[in-house]
């Protein structure tokens, strides 16, 4: 399964390689714009993408990349839900 993650584009740092700096969730990381660069690099900056291991994979408006962090936001506290539910019951057997 493949994730893509939403990140903005806040600059470009090697238009040679297509290369961009991207912010994910507060976190910086340098991304490839090649699969997304279908325009000039600079009409990029301030776009959002979805990343999916260092490369931007598709171009997504700002309701939809809120919306999928959103959901990522779920998917974690879900899994957190999941994990203590598991602990309860490793602890509970523990007992018997």
């Amino acid at each position: 399964m493949c994730l893509g993650i939403p990140g903005q584009i806040t600059a470009i740092t090697d238009e040679a390689r297509e290369m961009a700096m991207a912010e994910v969730s507060g976190v910086q990381r340098e991304v490839s714009l090649a699969p997304v660069a279908d325009r000039p690099l600079g009409e990029l900056v301030g776009q959002w993408t979805l990343i999916h291991v260092g490369f931007a994979m598709a171009i997504i408006d700002e309701d939809e990349a809120a919306r999928t962090l959103e959901a990522l936001r779920d998917l974690g506290e879900a899994q957190e839900t999941l994990d203590a539910m598991a602990e309860g019951q490793k602890a509970l057997e523990g007992t018997q």
